[in-house]
């Protein structure tokens, strides 16, 4: 049994992703344990296809254990396996049967989002990328026959054929689907980085900002991801580093935890893990150190 802890923010919500290893509940212990006022899961194992049913127990434990941590917001990611992008009929068929679970589990949970990788085109080029997956994240909300749970697609870093690395490319998404009422986005800041938008200056900060409320709206953001970037801006790599370890850097984050737009806004950690979850604690007070000024 984890001891918690108090929490590092009461008055914002930001956490960190946490495993489901023993059984969904157990994530609260763990979230607890670390302080946190936000959480992202997988709902399952993310790496297999076979998806097993949530019984009622589960989703009883799940609520109980959620009540006893507090009023704080929970977001699921989808498994890295599903890409609704692709051209393969046989492999987007499960990609499709896939997210539509996915959805139906996420609203059982009663989670504040599902959060997703828009995928990859892969040779197929951006603009029958961003088509495929248009539709075939339709196919998966009708399929899933849910009403409530919102999708938040995730910005990416352009590595690869990999789409969603342009707010222009978030933009099709959300304006094509027909489902456009159920969806935001999350905003990873590694990713956004390594795609090439400048967060580490006041200038660059509110300019990739300003963009983004042009091209999307800032009050579509439901989630950040609170990641430095152990590789330059526009490099299009994706690699995690700890906050104010990588080349984002200290005033990266200071300006975001510091913007008045985005106080109400969850946000969560997805950096390098330890076994004690000792780093999690260090980079939640980093956070609210810069928060504070």
């Amino acid at each position: 049994m984890l001891t918690p802890v108090p929490s590092v923010f009461t008055d914002r919500f930001v956490g960190a992703h946490m495993s489901i290893s023993g059984g969904l509940e157990r994530a609260f212990e763990r979230i607890r344990h670390i302080g946190g006022t936000a959480l992202q899961i997988f709902s399952r194992n993310q790496r297999q296809w076979k998806i097993p049913p949530l019984d009622a127990g589960t989703l009883s434990a799940f609520s109980r254990q959620w009540k006893i941590w507090g009023p704080y917001p929970v977001f699921v990611h989808d498994s890295y396996l599903i890409n609704l992008a692709g051209t393969d009929a046989v492999k987007v068929g499960r990609s499709v049967d896939g997210f539509a679970v996915e959805l139906s589990r996420a609203e059982a949970l009663g989670v504040s989002g599902l959060i997703t990788h828009p995928g990859s085109h892969l040779g197929a080029g951006v603009r029958k990328g961003l088509a495929n997956y248009v539709r075939n994240l339709d196919r998966a909300f009708e399929q899933s026959q849910t009403r409530q749970v919102t999708v938040l697609v995730e910005t990416t870093a352009g590595q690869g054929t990999n789409l969603g690395s342009r707010f222009e490319e978030l933009t099709a998404i959300l304006e094509g689907s027909a489902y456009t009422n159920r969806l935001g986005v999350c905003f990873d800041t590694c990713h956004v980085f390594a795609a090439g938008y400048d967060l580490t200056t006041p200038a660059g900060h509110e300019a990739t900002f300003e963009k983004l409320d042009k091209l999307i709206g800032l009050d579509r953001i439901g989630c950040f991801h609170m990641n430095d970037s152990a590789f330059p801006c526009g490099s299009k790599r994706d690699r995690h580093a700890h906050v104010g370890q990588g080349h984002i850097g200290l005033q990266g984050f200071s300006l975001l935890m510091r913007d008045a737009r985005f106080l109400k806004v969850p946000m969560i950690l997805e950096t390098p893990k330890d076994k004690a979850g000792g780093m999690d604690r260090v980079n939640l007070a980093l956070l609210k150190e810069w928060a504070e000024g």
